[in-house]
């Protein structure tokens, strides 16, 4: 009996995630997209929208026990993953002190263990030619005062990413870290929380579905790291040739935080 090849996109209703949602259910050989959010009803709608190819599957991935629900619907299948897209994720624009401790741990869940536990339930369903897309962010180029927890979130996932693609090549399997810098996403709407020190300049910004595409076509080039645009490449450039000190107040007089 063949495989079903499939793919699974987390955070897939919205942003970014559609986006990759939009350009899978154009690949002929992908039968099958798990499309996994919290929200029931937004999938739903992205269903809807793109017919039959799309498996909605409801699930906080920032609770541990939905791994083990995730792994049992795997089990339960005869499929090949072929894309395991990791895009769920928040961030806060502010002090260490503006949030709760419950939300900073949440979102180190969601942006980092959500990441590897993922990759460790789907990597024994994957083969030769499978990717592994792990959304990380220009945040991850150095440290972000105000964006202290995000832009270290993200600074694990793209050094993940890129040293367990040493390790899968034994497999062929690629796993590529995708490091946008702002898209006009809904990331904006949980981020800014309206403290006295923040993020307030979104330098660069661009739509989410240019970064997706180059996402993709990174992934298939076999590339480790896929950085889209001009501004971001160039923040990625100086990143390597500054000292992190300078850095951090070169970010500080951007985004007039004194």
């Amino acid at each position: 009996m063949s495989k079903k090849q499939i793919a699974i996109v987390t955070g897939a209703s919205k942003g970014l995630g559609r986006e990759f949602v939009k350009l899978l259910v154009k690949e002929n050989d992908i039968m099958e997209i798990w499309a996994v959010s919290r929200n029931r009803d937004k999938l739903q709608q992205l269903s809807n929208e793109f017919g039959n190819k799309i498996r909605i599957i409801p699930m906080d991935l920032s609770n541990r026990n939905c791994f083990k629900e995730l792994e049992t619907l795997l089990k339960n299948e005869t499929a090949v993953i072929k894309y395991l897209i990791n895009n769920a994720g928040f961030a806060k624009f502010c002090s260490y002190d503006d949030i709760a401790i419950e939300e900073s741990l949440n979102m180190i869940d969601l942006n980092i263990s959500a990441v590897v536990a993922l990759g460790l339930i789907c990597i024994p369903y994957m083969e030769k030619g499978s990717h592994i897309i792990n959304i990380a962010s220009q945040a991850s180029f150095f440290p972000l005062p105000y964006q202290n927890i995000y832009s270290s979130t993200k600074a694990f996932v793209r050094n993940y990413t890129r040293a367990l693609n040493v390790e899968l090549q034994e497999k062929q399997i690629i796993a590529t870290a995708v490091c946008p810098g702002w898209m006009k996403t809904e990331l904006f709407d949980r981020g800014i929380v309206g403290a006295k020190k923040g993020t307030n300049k979104f330098s660069g910004i661009v739509t989410p579905d240019v970064v997706a595409k180059k996402a993709m076509d990174d992934a298939r080039k076999g590339k480790d790291i896929s950085v889209y645009g001009l501004y971001v490449k160039f923040t990625h450039l100086l990143s390597k040739l500054t000292p992190q000190k300078i850095m951090m107040k070169i970010w500080l007089i951007q985004q007039g935080i004194g």
